[in-house]
């Protein structure tokens, strides 16, 4: 009786904390540079029926916007890099735009936020100047049809806007744009509320590195973690090294505190035989386990563990048309056919909201209907522990899952074969993927509150993982 009553605070101490945190969301990149896409309305279905609620668009296509009519699907339109010269000399021209492809569709069409250009900075044409005073126009134009406390002016940046990334504590913007254009963009953002959208990529930082950068660290999955020696802290995820060197340079320019959203990132599901790293598995890993964290709220980076993350994945197709190497055309979650190209999920099983939601995923995988049981295309799948979750929230999905789950967890007891190595994370992985295993890798089944995720390569702990695999 003690035992359980223990159990029962231990899990309601867990449902009370995760129910606290609000998550960011997941949207996509709904690029077009192809000649095979279905029509705008279908992808508005499609975009509703796997629950993504956010989209951010390439151009302001009228048959796009139309389209989103109705549908409740947040959008962010941008403004063409060629236009830029034009707004930011003409207010005029800059209000005829938003009157255009703003103020004609809203409300009906969600359009929440101007991204003004695409990479301004990495543009060939020298376009730099003219970003600030056109955002400027962009914003002033919303404010005269009073949509500015609605619709937001943003651009993203590249990370090459960066000098220094690395170590992130280090993170500096380049000197030409630091002072003359980062300043005062950011200055905007924080009188309009606004954001920083930024693309980051760590496929690209892989691919280049390969003899530096380990393949978990950059997909996000378990690793050793690499310590940042200017801060001190410990990194186990590329991607937040990449935002934190962001969150660095805008710190050094005195303006943490403004927002940042992931505007593009995502990594290819194919490419070249030279582009290592690129493949369908770790493109499920890699986008999996970054919708998994995000949406379980487990979103913030060292240096700021307490922020949530707004994200766009890129992309939603595949684009037959896009110039450059394989992977440029093989960064989609679906084939213009619809089809998936792996399966990851843009909701954590529905509302899941504390045991009730455990026990009916346990219930369903138990005694599954057809078509009800998700498991990964390609091949093997564990569930291991989400460190980032924190001791707290591991304990009590530990707890849970050895107890009322039905995991087996002999195999952990002290004297056991896996009670080595003697970690709350190494026992709480092994309960979590005896749970997902005899559930059959039900969908729902390796979540927990966000404590843990699905991996696609063998994980540690030797064969005390690996004997649970199916």
């Amino acid at each position: 009786m003690v035992r359980m009553e223990i159990l029962f605070l231990l899990f309601s101490a867990f449902v009370f904390c995760s129910s606290s945190v609000e998550a960011g969301f997941i949207g996509v990149n709904y690029g077009r540079v192809a000649d095979n896409l279905p029509p705008p309305e279908n992808v508005v279905a499609l975009l509703k029926s796997i629950g993504v609620t956010n989209v951010k668009l390439y151009d302001a296509d009228p048959s796009v916007l139309r389209a989103l009519v109705g549908s409740g699907i947040e959008a962010v339109v941008t403004v063409p890099n060629e236009l830029l010269a034009t707004a930011a000399t003409r207010s005029d021209f800059a209000l005829a735009w938003i009157q255009r492809n703003v103020a004609l569709y809203y409300p009906s069409t969600l359009v929440n936020t101007v991204a003004v250009g695409n990479e301004v900075f990495a543009d060939s044409n020298n376009l730099t100047d003219f970003l600030v005073p056109a955002m400027r126009n962009f914003h002033a134009a919303l404010a005269q049809l009073g949509l500015d406390r609605v619709v937001k002016v943003s651009s993203p940046i590249a990370l090459t806007a960066l000098q220094t990334s690395y170590p992130p504590s280090a993170g500096a913007f380049r000197p030409d744009l630091a002072e003359p254009v980062m300043r005062p963009m950011l200055e905007l953002l924080r009188q309009t509320g606004s954001y920083v959208m930024v693309n980051a990529y760590p496929f690209f930082a892989y691919e280049d590195n390969t003899d530096v950068i380990s393949l978990d660290y950059a997909l996000s999955r378990p690793n050793a973690g690499v310590v940042d020696a200017g801060s001190n802290l410990r990194y186990y995820s590329l991607l937040d090294a990449q935002i934190d060197a962001v969150f660095a340079a805008m710190s050094a320019l005195s303006y943490d505190d403004i927002k940042i959203v992931l505007s593009e990132t995502g990594w290819p599901s194919k490419g070249d035989k030279k582009e290592a790293g690129a493949g369908l598995a770790n493109a499920a890993a890699y986008n999996g386990n970054l919708v998994r964290r995000v949406l379980s709220g487990n979103a913030g980076t060292p240096m700021r563990p307490q922020a949530d993350l707004d994200i766009y994945l890129f992309a939603l197709f595949n684009e037959n048309q896009k110039p450059g190497p394989e992977s440029e055309r093989n960064y989609g979650l679906f084939y213009p056919d619809e089809q998936k190209v792996y399966d990851i999920a843009f909701a954590l099983g529905g509302d899941h909201r504390g045991r009730r939601r455990w026990d009916e995923n346990r219930d369903r995988a138990i005694s599954p209907a057809p078509g009800t049981v998700r498991v990964s295309s390609t091949g093997e799948t564990w569930c291991v522990a989400n460190t980032m979750a924190g001791a707290a929230k591991l304990q009590a999905a530990l707890d849970y899952a050895c107890g009322e789950g039905g995991a087996d967890c002999r195999a952990i007891q002290p004297g056991a074969a896996c009670f080595h190595p003697d970690t709350l994370e190494a026992h709480a992985s092994y309960a979590f993927n005896s749970y997902y295993q005899t559930h059959w890798r039900a969908s729902g089944t390796c979540d927990f509150e966000g404590a843990a995720f699905v991996v696609s390569q063998p994980p540690g702990m030797g064969t005390c993982l690996l004997q649970l695999g199916v």
